[in-house]
């Protein structure tokens, strides 16, 4: 609570009735004689000698009192100025950084826009580690085929929004650019997910993407871009109390002039760390296997 002195003539009728009213209020109480407490409280306000001392240990001439002295102002200062801090916190850039075995450095920045739709912008950069000696030019070499790495990057922007209603929960959006590949994609994902049991779920997945490959000009020629359009379905049952997801979908694209079928699994064996497998068809007719195992953790 502040206090002012510039009170102004209006006031003063407001400050006269609360002063004749604390007055009345005051001559009251020492008129009115106080009523005699039942024995029931007296017992139960009376201290106990066995009642721990709350003081102990503590020298009550050193204690700050002034810390106590704040108004509601200052109060309220104190609670924003926390909340610009953690606003500022959410919206600051995020770095991240993990070094290749050819010497250079995957570097990621995100920011993020706008909470409502979850909103980010970012990049992803390839920074190459200018060699300092002649053995980490030999070195570089070794590990990049005999080149030395090149510095990359792209943009990126991804927003996830709500669904439609009951039909389908979640919708996803994530333009990317990469400037030194010539490169673009822009897609949308459209997400539902139904509960199968009280630790199995079902989630459905519709994807639609939009793939640009540009080509530089050469003399006598000029360049040109070409769009591949691609959608994928997949669906993934997902049991809680085991870890276990398994995983089935297809792929088309304007590349393609047949479906793509996959088929994976992935299980959580302890806390971060994940195994996963999968088969999948390829356009020239193989068979494509992977299995990964990967830690990931979150501070």
């Amino acid at each position: 609570m502040e206090f002012s002195t510039g009170l102004g003539w209006t006031r003063l009728p407001v400050l006269a009735a609360a002063f004749i009213l604390g007055s009345v209020l005051t001559v009251s109480a020492q008129i009115i004689p106080p009523t005699a407490a039942a024995p029931d409280e007296e017992a139960a306000d009376a201290p106990d000698i066995n009642d721990p001392d709350v003081l102990r240990g503590i020298d009550v001439d050193k204690l700050d009192w002034g810390q106590l002295a704040i108004d509601a102002g200052t109060l309220n200062d104190i609670i924003a100025a926390k909340k610009r801090a953690q606003a500022v916190g959410k919206e600051a850039l995020n770095w991240s950084s993990n070094p290749n075995a050819n010497g250079s450095s995957a570097v990621t920045v995100k920011q993020s826009v706008s909470s409502f739709w979850d909103t980010l912008v970012g990049a992803d950069m390839i920074v190459a580690k200018e060699p300092t000696t002649m053995s980490e030019l030999l070195a570089q070499k070794a590990a990049n085929g005999g080149s030395l790495p090149q510095s990359s990057g792209s943009a990126w922007a991804a927003a996830t929004a709500p669904g439609a209603g009951s039909i389908w929960d979640k919708t996803a959006v994530e333009a990317r650019v990469d400037p030194g590949a010539e490169q673009s994609k822009i897609g949308a994902s459209l997400t539902k997910s139904v509960p199968l049991s009280n630790d199995t779920s079902l989630t459905l997945q519709n994807g639609y993407s939009v793939n640009e490959q540009g080509t530089s000009a050469l003399p006598g020629v000029g360049g040109h871009i070409t769009r591949n359009y691609e959608t994928d379905q997949s669906a993934r049952v997902t049991i809680t109390d085991t870890g276990t997801s398994i995983t089935a979908g297809q792929t088309l694209s304007t590349t393609d002039d047949r479906w793509l079928r996959k088929v994976g699994a992935e299980q959580k064996l302890f806390d971060n760390v994940t195994v996963s497998g999968s088969v999948g068809e390829t356009s020239q007719g193989a068979i494509d296997k992977s299995l990964t195992a990967g830690f990931k953790k979150h501070w």
